[in-house]
């Protein structure tokens, strides 16, 4: 058994800070909409960080984003961070990229590092971010200015985010299986 398997070389937390300051800098690119939601490049950062990179690294270069925006740093949308971006309605969409990276990487541990796996894990993963998003939102909105239904959720949180979120989605896939190759 090689015990230095586990262990990370300096390339590898150089990979995860790159693809961590990758994700801030997508997350600064943003479209308002009404819904108070921007169409941010958070989602192509985070598709990118685990197509590229592989479950393991990738995962962790979301962790740390995430942890970053958690103390304040200003890594979030819109230039924010800390504990107060989280506890927002959409704030659960946040923490639905750690879910979206973890559910891809056990894709790639079960079923390997093919394309059509990637593809699969990115789509399957933006649902559990949608799901989990949505849900969060449900409860803190309600919290907040009352019972809302999940369809005017949807509405307001997930359809107009389909069509962006697919090209985000297409080009994080075609620029992965590029890549990947370059990041062993």
């Amino acid at each position: 058994m090689d015990l230095t398997a586990n262990k990370f070389q300096t390339k590898d937390i150089a990979y995860i800070g790159i693809f961590t300051a990758l994700m801030a800098i997508c997350s600064w690119i943003s479209l308002p909409l009404p819904s108070g939601i921007p169409v941010t490049l958070q989602t192509f950062g985070v598709f990118l960080a685990v197509g590229i990179l592989g479950g393991r690294r990738g995962t962790l270069a979301v962790a740390a984003y995430l942890l970053l925006g958690l103390v304040g740093a200003p890594v979030l949308a819109g230039f924010s961070g800390g504990v107060g971006s989280y506890l927002t309605p959409s704030g659960g969409y946040l923490v639905g990229f750690l879910f979206t990276a973890l559910l891809m990487w056990g894709m790639e541990r079960l079923l390997g590092q093919k394309k059509w796996v990637l593809l699969l894990s990115m789509i399957l993963g933006l649902a559990v971010c949608y799901a989990f998003g949505t849900a969060w939102f449900m409860v803190a909105y309600a919290k907040s200015e009352g019972a809302v239904g999940l369809l005017a959720v949807l509405g307001w949180c997930v359809f107009p985010y389909l069509l962006p979120d697919a090209v985000k989605l297409a080009l994080a896939w075609l620029l992965s299986g590029e890549l990947r190759r370059h990041v062993r």
